[in-house]
């Protein structure tokens, strides 16, 4: 039986992988999501943090921030 990206067993054949994409989809079957092993409070401070971060800041340093991640990223 193939996997999916995160090692979820799905069926091999079209028809029954619609099948089941049709119960997820009804609530007839639960699509567990695997655990990332991440605390949950923890990923929710961060988020809180970063948004705290983003609307202390000028939107001249938000903007610079940005221009030096998209010089990284196109440096590649």
């Amino acid at each position: 039986m193939p996997k999916g990206p995160n090692g979820e067993k799905r069926p091999a054949d079209a028809v029954g992988l619609a099948v089941l994409i049709g119960k997820i989809a009804t609530g007839e079957v639960e699509d567990a999501a695997p655990d990332d092993g991440k605390d949950k409070a923890a990923q929710a401070m961060g988020k809180k943090g970063g948004a705290a971060r983003a609307a202390s800041m000028t939107p001249e340093r938000r903007a610079e921030i940005a221009k030096q991640a998209a010089a990284k990223r196109w440096a590649k």
